[in-house]
């Protein structure tokens, strides 16, 4: 049986490694020789929220386009939230692949590896969707409580902006130099008529550190300190 693998990560994960994309792919390729599977391609979704609906991802999209076209009849994950936002969305995505005779396999459901070609594992997928979406539940409601108690402390809540360090008690910000200097520079460049693209691509060939330390910049980021 023809096989298509769909691997996705965050930026996030990507930098922390432990559910980037080759890990994924490894995995999935391991699973299609362990099962017999013909895998023809990895699909991969790179820096890609999972709150957005499979088909309106680049690699989303082209997977639901393969399948339609019946390139093959199995699709390997690694974990549920590789493909879905939530319950909701991999039950019902999950029932239409039923009916055109395509199968899911999840490599890591609950410590165990199902596919939908049994009734079994069809019920498996339905219960660990289900706890899955608790513990999403359960996740944000513990971030959300979390936050109320910093902000009620005093604490500041979300992103420090480009230009300023967090001071010592938590909720002041504090000129950092360095990085108002380039706010300066990106300023200036913007009086000068340069795109944002432009800013950016200069700041990326200096070599000069984003916030979050790596050294390419974009036109959003560059719109975002300009908005500031």
């Amino acid at each position: 049986m023809n096989a298509i693998g769909y691997a996705r990560c965050s930026t996030q994960e990507q930098a922390d490694g432990g559910l980037g994309l080759d890990a994924q792919q490894q995995r999935i390729r391991a699973y299609c020789s362990l099962k017999d599977l013909r895998l023809i391609e990895i699909i991969t979704d790179a820096g890609v929220s999972g709150g957005k609906p499979l088909g309106s991802r680049a690699g989303g999209a082209r997977l639901l386009d393969m399948l339609k076209k019946r390139k093959a009849t199995s699709i390997i994950m690694l974990k549920l939230d590789r493909g879905f936002r939530n319950a909701g969305d991999c039950l019902t995505t999950v029932e239409r692949w039923d009916k055109a005779k395509i199968a899911l396999h999840v490599v890591d459901l609950g410590g165990n590896a199902i596919d939908t070609t049994s009734a079994a594992g069809r019920f498996m997928l339905v219960v660990l969707a289900g706890a899955a979406e608790m513990e999403r539940n359960l996740t944000r409601e513990r971030t959300k409580a979390a936050m109320a108690v910093k902000r009620a402390n005093g604490k500041r809540i979300g992103t420090i902006p480009y230009g300023y360090t967090l001071a010592d008690d938590g909720a002041t910000l504090l000129p950092n130099e360095p990085e108002q200097s380039i706010v300066s520079e990106i300023t200036a460049m913007r009086d000068k008529g340069f795109t944002l693209q432009r800013i950016a691509n200069t700041l990326t060939e200096r070599n000069i550190p984003t916030k979050a330390g790596n050294n390419t910049w974009r036109h959003q980021t560059i719109a975002q300190i300009l908005r500031r």
